[in-house]
């Protein structure tokens, strides 16, 4: 699951890595189109566009992810919430991983879920898992 898909770059990256099926949550109408036209381009036909507001989506969904990412707006109010709303809502499988991108100004290595931390200039990603390296 790709959350904040903009463009879709890293839903394909995802297709092009051999994942078998790709949901892009993105809530803009032209960014949504853009990533259908695009799939469509590269005969991609396992990607998934949904149109929703991410933290609306992530209340009521219900499937399973191996991977779930989300780069949201480096401004979203709801940043930081995003964690646990993926856990309270078991989205991942058993060895599924979510991976943050957010701005070096938040640290989340005191959420129970926190796995790891990476750091390439201004841009981080925090990991998170089901399963925890003991």
């Amino acid at each position: 699951m790709d959350l904040f898909a903009g463009t879709g770059a890293v839903s394909l990256e995802f297709v092009s890595r051999g994942a078998k099926a790709v949901t892009s949550v993105e809530i803009n109408n032209s960014c949504t189109e853009f990533i259908k036209d695009t799939a469509r381009q590269f005969g991609v036909d396992n990607i998934h566009v949904v149109r929703a507001d991410v933290y609306d989506l992530l209340k009521r969904a219900y499937k399973k992810f191996d991977i779930i990412f989300a780069d949201p707006p480096y401004s979203s109010e709801g940043l930081a919430t995003l964690p646990d709303l993926v856990f309270e809502k078991d989205l991942l499988t058993e060895d599924g991983i979510f991976v943050l991108e957010h701005p070096r100004d938040y640290s989340f290595e005191e959420h129970p879920r926190f796995w790891q931390h990476r750091n390439y200039g201004k841009v981080n990603f925090t990991f998170f898992a089901n399963k925890l390296d003991e």
